[in-house]
């Protein structure tokens, strides 16, 4: 059986990224995006919907979202569908599906950077290969950075 699993989405991050280190040293961040979709309903009322995701970058791409990427930052991202499970602090079974990015592109205006004298950067693009601590990151799976359920839904 043929299965494809490709994922392009672009949107406004709504909040700043979550750069964290896995114990090998590799970097990772956590991108909290909001996707909007507007259409008309059967009445033409112009309605808006948003869809909340998270998308996962690893390495030196992780690394440079972290620097150039702000709460409001626009961005194009590029990756597939993964899914993940562990055990909360109280015991409890949690899973989530994610975005697992293999491209983050800027897609902010000049000036739009880190405020506060911080460097900036317009359209950029940044591709890394698959890290090959992410399975032993998807195993520890232990930490307190998972979304929460109001996050998930």
């Amino acid at each position: 059986m043929a299965s494809y699993n490709k994922v392009l989405l672009m949107g406004n991050l709504t909040k700043d990224p979550e750069l964290r280190y896995t114990p090998q040293g590799t970097a990772v961040v956590n991108l909290r995006l909001a996707v909007n979709r507007k259409y008309r309903s059967k009445e033409q009322e112009l309605k808006e919907e948003v869809c909340f995701i998270t998308a996962v970058v690893w390495n030196k791409q992780a690394e440079t979202c972290n620097q150039y990427l702000h709460k409001g930052s626009s961005v194009f991202v590029e990756g597939r569908l993964q899914s993940r499970s562990w055990e909360d602090n109280t015991g409890a079974k949690r899973s989530v599906i994610e975005v697992r990015a293999e491209r983050v592109q800027f897609m902010g205006a000049p000036g739009q950077g880190k405020p506060a004298g911080q460097a900036s950067q317009t359209h950029a693009e940044v591709s890394v290969d698959e890290p090959s601590s992410e399975s032993n990151w998807l195993a520890e799976g232990g930490d307190d950075t998972h979304p929460s359920e109001e996050e998930q839904n």
